[in-house]
């Protein structure tokens, strides 16, 4: 199975902030990268439907080969991923918010946390917050109809400005120095929020920490590719939406491969 791809999947295009991330690290693997444009924003969906899109999602990606599964969605990872686990036998690598590495560097004790409804009302990430939140204050907002405003390629719009603003203000109030994002959609924002957040305020997303422990885990896994058949590696891209969202993401990264229309 060493030669066999990556799976990755996200509710939309937020995944590719991880996939970006993988393929920079190991430029030697395949990877296929599913969004489920059709279902975004998963936000606001019920744990039981999250359930359902994640599984018909493992499947797609298992059906093309997958030897490991990247769930690129902090709200499918803090209610799916149990049951992912569970129903299939292929390691899986899952998303949360980055609270450890913002708890254990600040020096206000405030940190803010931006994230989806559905998770931050997770009990993944309530576990999270009480285990590494003792001696902080941790301050939640919803960044409601951001994903939306992102999966529309509105990153740079008044409107998407101003929901920031009234997100990230409160926060800056409260003396946060750090700020996660809790959606891997967010991290298209940060030039927006450099803008908007104090100097000393720090964004903390958990792309790169995904990509390592994908590492860890190939190794642990005998799983890495050897490298000895490289002109074979590809980067496929599926979207079961309007493939246009997905390939305008990928224009901006450079990359010249186009995404494939699936029905699922």
């Amino acid at each position: 199975m060493n030669e066999n791809p990556i799976g990755i999947f996200d509710s939309g295009v937020g995944g590719l902030t991880v996939w970006k991330e993988v393929h920079s690290l190991l430029s030697k693997e395949s990877c296929i990268y599913l969004a489920d444009t059709k279902n975004a924003p998963y936000g606001e969906k019920s744990k039981a439907d999250i359930i359902s899109l994640s599984i018909k999602n493992t499947e797609f990606l298992l059906s093309k080969g997958c030897k490991l599964i990247i769930v690129a969605c902090n709200t499918a990872t803090t209610n799916a991923i149990s049951a992912l686990r569970t129903k299939f036998e292929v390691p899986f690598i899952g998303i949360e918010p980055a609270i450890k590495p913002a708890a254990l560097q600040t020096a206000t004790g405030k940190v803010g946390v931006l994230a989806t409804k559905g998770t931050l009302s997770s009990s993944l990430f309530q576990k999270t917050s009480r285990d590494y939140g003792k001696e902080i204050q941790i301050i939640e907002r919803e960044g409601k109809g951001l994903v939306s405003l992102i999966e529309e390629g509105k990153m740079n719009t008044k409107e998407t400005k101003q929901l920031l603003l009234n997100y990230i203000k409160p926060m800056v109030e409260a003396n946060i120095d750090s700020l996660v994002l809790g959606c891997t959609h967010y991290p298209f924002l940060i030039p927006i929020l450099k803008d908007i957040l104090p100097v000393n305020v720090d964004i903390i997303d958990c792309g790169r920490a995904v990509a390592k422990q994908t590492l860890t885990v190939l190794e642990q896994g005998r799983l890495l590719n050897s490298g000895k058949n490289l002109e074979l590696t590809s980067q496929e891209f599926y979207s079961n939406g309007d493939k246009k969202i997905l390939d305008f993401f990928l224009e901006n990264f450079g990359i010249q491969t186009r995404s494939i229309q699936i029905d699922i």
